[in-house]
């Protein structure tokens, strides 16, 4: 492998996404997808920083949750960093050093940039909601509902990784690894990519979606309002992402690659498997935060119904049938508005700190705050 590849023969628009030569230079004047260059363009275009969100009443509002109220927030905050802590480094890492288009290369690293702002948020929050904010990332582990889900969304990112770097390393054929035998072959590693590729699809789409309808629900309430603020930003960057994905499993690796449409048909099954384990566990994960008592306009049935709803929607956009029998229309329909994330501007707003303007003046200006300074 090759960090720039100069002498590469074939040109970049001729060659497929994946593992089909080194990258060459970084140039976007003629790509092969303008769709990720789109992508790339609405990811820098949605660029904000959490300390843009004022969460100083969310502080306040927390004290006055009730305690299962509070046992719902944080639970939710707690998974939300795992999730996050995933997918702030692994599009890049997994998918980064098999890639062969610039384009590409460039969408994923916007993407898992993006991710990481996620993260950053939620230490935000956080910092200011809770008194002892090392208390909670140090508590992280020791929830097995948090820790499942952990195992579930890695699985698929590790095999790849570790496959893919055999693969770059000794190459195709059978090789002896710390005293094991392992057998490398094109075709498996395609297979890799394919089922990390839905399961990121699953992650980005599925997911994160009962934890975000519970601090949309908070919202809806007038309590702790600057936290779905910002949720709703990583929403509207999650769809980004789950679009990227969906392009790449119904535009892209079938359409370039005969293997991967084979592949498709092989792994039909599992993948739907996948959708359905991963429902399975949001349900387990909704039972757990309402198992001390709901909240006004939220309970765990009406989670269900919502993400299996989201689920088939998920499905059919990859051309697969939804084992669910599910309404056309949301079950949570005040959601959408928290969703509909593409007219959204990151813009100063009741949430946002007061002094912060982007492109304007700060209403905190005094008549001495220049100075001492000269032109």
């Amino acid at each position: 492998m090759s960090i720039l590849n100069i002498k590469n023969e074939k040109y970049h628009t001729d060659a497929n996404a994946f593992l089909d030569g080194d990258l060459s230079f970084q140039r976007y004047d003629v790509v092969k997808y303008k769709q990720f260059d789109k992508l790339t363009d609405k990811q820098l275009g949605f660029f904000w920083r959490p300390e843009e969100v004022d969460v100083s009443k969310d502080s306040k509002d927390f004290k006055d949750l009730t305690e299962h109220e509070q046992h719902i927030f944080t639970a939710n905050l707690k998974r939300q960093i795992l999730l996050d802590s995933v997918q702030g480094r692994a599009p890049i890492e997994a998918f980064g050093p098999i890639t062969s288009l610039p384009e590409l290369e460039n969408w994923i690293i916007t993407w898992t940039f993006s991710e990481t702002i996620h993260s950053r948020s939620y230490t935000h929050i956080i910092r200011n909601i809770y008194s002892n904010p090392t208390k909670i990332f140090d508590e992280l582990a020791d929830s097995k509902e948090i820790v499942d889900c952990a195992d579930d969304i890695s699985k698929y990112y590790n095999e790849l990784i570790e496959y893919s770097q055999y693969y770059q390393l000794l190459g195709v054929g059978k090789h002896k690894v710390n005293g094991k035998i392992v057998d490398i072959d094109l075709y498996e590693l395609k297979k890799k990519i394919w089922l990390t590729m839905n399961s990121v699809n699953i992650l980005e789409g599925i997911r994160f979606y009962v934890s975000f309808a519970c601090s949309w629900a908070f919202a809806e309430l007038k309590k702790m309002e600057g936290n779905a603020k910002i949720i709703k930003f990583i929403a509207r960057d999650e769809n980004v992402h789950l679009a990227s994905t969906q392009y790449l499993l119904t535009k892209v690796l079938t359409k370039e690659d005969p293997d991967f449409a084979k592949i498709a048909e092989e792994c039909k099954q599992e993948v739907e498997d996948m959708f359905v384990a991963a429902v399975e566990q949001e349900k387990e994960w909704a039972q757990y935060l309402f198992k001390d008592g709901s909240m006004i306009g939220l309970n765990a049935e009406l989670l269900n119904q919502y993400i299996e709803w989201i689920c088939c929607k998920r499905m059919v956009a990859l051309g697969m049938k939804c084992p669910y029998t599910t309404p056309q229309a949301n079950p949570l329909p005040w959601t959408a508005g928290w969703i509909s994330g593409a007219e959204v501007q990151v813009a100063p707003q009741e949430t946002e700190i007061s002094s912060y303007i982007v492109g304007g003046v700060k209403k905190d200006v005094s008549d001495d705050t220049f100075s001492g300074m000269t032109l």
